[in-house]
């Protein structure tokens, strides 16, 4: 038997195409081939491969040698495809039943001793492997458990090739294969992780059942943002916080993951297949199931915040914070083109790169909070008091943040500076995050029995001309709403934002529908002055 074949998987983006690894030998002199459109780390898989052949205790075939991926029109980057390769060239060479790997898919990069080593993006392929029909996956040890989380798929973690070959000819005992969950052994955190992450995004993920320290009744005063950060986390809107330094602007985004809801099972596999590809899963905890938080530096740049890079795109922070909080301080000192760039994710939910080796379209549902000080020095007020800066320099910098980009954010809150009283005095009325968190659930449960037959989730999410023709509000609530858009005080898009806070605030307080005073509220956090309402 001169030709074999085996099954991988090539990423783009966060989605896996299955690929065909095909080896095939043929009388003439020594080569080795790659075909398939392969870049440049794939392309170097000759010399790695053959060096862990050899140095696992096998022969090289010394024979005209050509691995073909197919379908050969689709880009393959990475090393994941190195194990496939060395079963296909192995069983092509009749040192392994070319049957043993016919229906296996092999994911893994190899070293040149032998190791099996890990590679980003496991739980996609393996999602990508299971739609294609696959039962049977062999992955790196290190990445066994993200694999086993796709439900049907039996899982095998090999540390090195030779381990590999010697469970598929049956030279291994018994007990060293599968286990009964269908992942061999645990594996505690390797080394060999360190290298797969993009570090300098400022994520932070975790488990649902994992302590976060971080609570709401540590923020002294600021009342009225934690009320704005709350209706924010029930309905998933869009937040903008300014004020002065130090008055608590980062600590109450910070605390924002904390009180939403754990993801649902869906949700979770969709985080956590993001993060797999960046290389940012949490050593020992192949699911996320809490809201990521990601904090970019305002130095960022383009592709790291919406995705790309060279060759075909990486997700970008955008990305990293889908289902959970991108958080943006010091906004306006962010560069303008990033900013606007975030105006098609905010109404989609998802952003399309495009590059010349293929577009990806990306999944970018986040929660957005912004945060920046009113002016460059950053103690302008509307009483004038303590501000150096010129009225064109005030307006030059609360102009960073355009028109069209404040008009996605629902709710903008000012935040004023903490006063002795708040600070040197412990308030102990002021509610934890866990309080907080069990409103913030009860609120999604209401919204999600009313979006049932729907394919909304969140207030957030539902269309404006589903929330004035489907759910009606209240007879005379929507007064103060119309007169503003006859002043011009108020868009479209933004009376359809001002009906998603409204309901939202109606779910916080158990009521069937928004009334007038719901409105009011989400009127008042959205220009961000108070009309009449109690603090």
């Amino acid at each position: 038997m001169t030709f074999a074949h085996t099954g991988s998987v090539a990423l783009l983006g966060v989605d896996g195409v299955v690929v065909e690894v095909q080896a095939d030998l043929e009388p003439g002199v020594a080569a080795f081939t790659i075909v398939g459109l392969p870049d440049k780390a794939l392309s170097e898989a000759k010399d790695r491969v053959r060096a862990a052949v050899v140095n696992s205790g096998e022969k090289w075939p010394q024979r005209k040698l050509t691995v073909g991926l197919s379908p050969a029109s689709v880009p393959k980057s990475g090393s994941g495809f190195d194990l496939a390769i060395a079963c296909a060239v192995l069983a092509a060479a009749d040192v392994l039943d070319p049957a043993a790997i016919a229906k296996l898919l092999l994911i893994g990069e190899l070293g040149l001793d032998g190791r099996v080593r890990p590679v980003r993006g496991v739980l996609p392929a393996v999602l990508a492997a299971a739609d294609a029909g696959y039962e049977r996956v062999v992955v790196p040890m290190q990445t066994a458990a993200e694999a086993s989380l796709v439900p049907g798929m039996s899982v095998l973690g090999v540390r090195t090739l030779a381990q590999l070959l010697g469970l598929l000819t049956g030279r291994l005992p018994a007990e060293e294969e599968l286990s009964d969950s269908g992942v061999v052994g645990a594996e505690r955190p390797d080394n060999a992780l360190a290298g797969l992450s993009l570090p300098g995004l400022g994520v932070r993920s975790r488990s649902a059942d994992e302590p976060d320290h971080r609570d709401l009744a540590d923020i002294a005063g600021q009342y009225e943002a934690r009320r704005a950060l709350e209706i924010a986390a029930a309905g998933g809107h869009h937040i903008y916080l300014k004020g002065p330094p130090g008055a608590g602007k980062t600590m109450l985004a910070e605390r924002l993951p904390g009180i939403l809801p754990p993801l649902t099972q869906q949700e979770a596999l969709e985080v956590t297949a993001v993060h797999s590809v960046a290389g940012l899963l949490p050593a020992g905890q192949p699911l996320v199931s809490a809201a990521p938080y990601c904090a970019p530096h305002h130095s960022t740049t383009m592709p790291a915040i919406i995705g790309g890079g060279s060759g075909l795109p990486r997700p970008g922070a955008v990305s990293l914070a889908h289902r959970g909080v991108l958080f943006l301080d010091e906004a306006p000192e962010f560069p303008v083109r990033v900013l606007d760039a975030l105006r098609q994710p905010l109404e989609s939910g998802e952003v399309v790169v495009a590059r010349s080796a293929g577009s990806l379209r990306l999944p970018a549902r986040f929660l957005l909070m912004l945060a920046a000080n009113p002016c460059p020095c950053g103690r302008w007020s509307r009483r004038g008091e303590g501000c150096d800066c010129t009225a064109t320099m005030v307006s030059r910098y609360q102009g960073r943040l355009s028109g069209p980009l404040l008009d996605r954010v629902d709710l903008r809150v000012e935040v004023d500076a903490v006063t002795r009283v708040e600070l040197m005095e412990r308030d102990t009325t002021a509610e934890s995050t866990a309080t907080v968190a069990a409103r913030v659930l009860a609120a999604r449960d209401r919204a999600a029995a009313r979006l049932r037959d729907t394919p909304w989730r969140t207030n957030g999410e539902v269309p404006g001309h589903e929330l004035r023709t489907r759910w009606r509000l209240a007879i005379g609530a929507l007064k103060d709403a119309e007169r503003d858009m006859e002043r011009g005080l108020l868009t479209a898009r933004g009376l359809d934002r001002v009906l998603r806070v409204a309901w939202t605030a109606a779910d916080l307080a158990g009521l069937d529908r928004p009334e007038r005073d719901e409105v009011r509220t989400a009127l008042a956090l959205r220009s961000g002055f108070s009309r009449g309402l109690p603090r």
